[in-house]
């Protein structure tokens, strides 16, 4: 049996062509306009030589252009390796490397960035949104929608192939392409639409970054698949999304904890018409619930929350409804999968939360495996469950409650940030003796990422050189906005370091 998700581009737009799959500040995009340019994609990427099978990396913000390309590589066959619009040169050149990209698309406005990681992997096919052309390496965007085609045959898949590679990283900080199947892909767009009846006449805020597995599984395959409407948002601020809800009549708002924060927090927010939405969905990180409430208060809808890990291509457990879901709960797992708590021993723990353990999951909504990584994906499964790093707890009804992380994850405003791979680049500092990276409270963001510094002796080295030295190595979202400099750090007998006493001394200066 072949299969290519592709296949719910094309199915939407044979049945509602007119249809608009995004709107946007400048207009709007058809599902008739996107299958058409993504056919011509699709032919000018076999035309330069992609093949099934070949990773192509895409990295643009909320823009038409991503779906175009999103399809486009899709329907030649290609594996899309969608990248962080944030990255540093440094960071594009490993993710390419990495995956094997024969291309990447990215945007003008991040091209001094990508183009130079770009020429340190060796890649010298690459288009740039926005782009005129000139002097370097980049072409414009536009040469990829040059081939004109009647109709482009979509290139055969098989179910089990894969169609995205998404990157994660571990507690090592090295990252990790988790490969996303077509199949999985597809399941995890059709239940969860179902989950939340989405209907084709919903209009959902697209505010988090279609480059991120939340965004690319939950809003964009979950749309196309059931023909709604997507709100683009290409950077998020309260003030657009708001802007946008008003404009475009938005029924689903889909977004992490501290976008609600900052959306209710906002001044003006009572300028603003909201009347159309209907439910709210958060992920991401637990939200907090404060936020919970007092967003549902204000706009007098339910929070539904969801939980899952890339690995998961976004969903492993879901609040169904409003009428059943509960409360600070990241629900129940999705259909065809499941989830157990297990104890340090790899045993299933009763319900109750005085019984925390780790969150192991199984079923369709899993990953293949890690890209040319088999040792990372053996480690990754016992029995063919895979190990969250995750610690929670069910209660007596079956809804899952989030406790805590057993790995070092930050996650900062949404964001999943590894201490382990701020460390390596602080450590690479001829200044730097030792360095400790650990996520703090944060009443906005949920956790902020701080850095613990130990210089090497008789250097002096100003807080705003390392914070300069971190921007140009590391993604903003991943640089730590609190420095403590210290003479040492605490360690146990073996030498870790204890980052627990960081936080609480951290706790008690705050």
């Amino acid at each position: 049996m072949s299969f290519n998700l592709a296949v719910i581009l094309s199915e939407t737009a044979h049945s509602s062509p007119d249809r608009p799959v995004a709107t946007f500040a400048e207009g709007q995009l058809t599902y008739r306009q996107l299958d058409q340019a993504s056919d011509r994609l699709a032919g000018s990427l076999v035309a330069v030589g992609i093949k099934p099978g070949d990773p192509v990396a895409l990295q643009l913000p909320n823009i038409p252009q991503f779906l175009i390309s999103y399809f486009g590589i899709l329907k030649a066959g290609g594996i899309v390796v969608p990248l962080n619009v944030m990255l540093k040169a440094p960071e594009v050149a490993f993710h390419l490397g990495d995956s094997g990209a024969r291309l990447l698309i990215t945007w003008e406005g991040i091209l001094a960035e990508a183009g130079k990681g770009a020429e340190a992997a060796g890649l010298d096919q690459v288009y740039a949104v926005g782009h005129a052309g000139g002097p370097g390496a980049a072409m414009p965007f536009e040469r990829l929608l040059g081939v004109s085609v009647p109709h482009f045959e979509m290139a055969t898949r098989q179910p089990l192939d894969t169609a995205v590679i998404v990157y994660t990283s571990g507690t090592t900080g090295r990252p990790k392409g988790a490969e996303l199947t077509h199949m999985q892909l597809y399941m995890n767009a059709d239940i969860p639409g179902r989950l939340f009846d989405v209907q084709p006449d919903d209009i959902v805020i697209t505010m988090l970054p279609l480059f991120h597995v939340f965004g690319l599984s939950s809003i964009l395959n979950v749309c196309v698949r059931f023909g709604c409407t997507m709100s683009l948002i290409p950077r998020f601020s309260p003030a657009a999304v708001l802007t946008a809800i008003q404009r475009d009549r938005v029924t689903i708002f889909e977004g992490v904890p501290t976008m609600f924060a900052d959306v209710l927090s906002y001044p003006d927010l009572d300028d603003y018409d909201v009347s159309s939405l209907r439910i709210a969905i958060s992920g991401g990180a637990s939200i907090p619930a404060p936020t919970l409430d007092a967003f549902e208060e204000r706009f007098g809808l339910v929070i539904l929350e969801g939980y899952g890990l890339t690995e998961t291509a976004s969903t492993t457990t879901f609040n169904v409804s409003a009428g059943e879901r509960r409360a600070y709960s990241v629900g129940k797992p999705i259909w065809g999968t499941q989830t157990q708590v297990w104890d340090a021993d790899g045993r299933p723990v009763p319900p109750g939360p005085e019984n925390v353990g780790e969150i192991v999951t199984r079923g369709m909504h899993v990953m293949k495996g890690y890209w040319h990584n088999p040792e990372a994906t053996a480690g990754a499964f016992t029995g063919g469950w895979l190990h969250t790093g995750d610690l929670g707890y069910f209660d007596e009804d079956g809804f899952l409650f989030i406790a805590s992380r057993k790995k070092e994850l930050i996650i900062r405003g949404g964001y999943n940030v590894y201490p382990s791979e701020i460390e390596n680049v602080l450590h690479a500092h001829p200044a730097v003796a030792e360095a400790a990276v650990v996520g703090v409270p944060d009443e906005r963001l949920g956790e902020e990422v701080m850095a613990v510094v130990i210089l090497r002796p008789s250097v002096v080295l100003l807080e705003h050189e390392l914070v300069s030295y971190c921007r140009e190595r590391l993604a903003a979202y991943k640089c730590p906005r609190i420095f403590q400099f210290r003479a040492e750090l605490p360690k146990n007998t073996l030498g870790k370091v204890l980052k627990d006493e960081l936080v609480r001394a951290y706790g008690a200066l705050s």
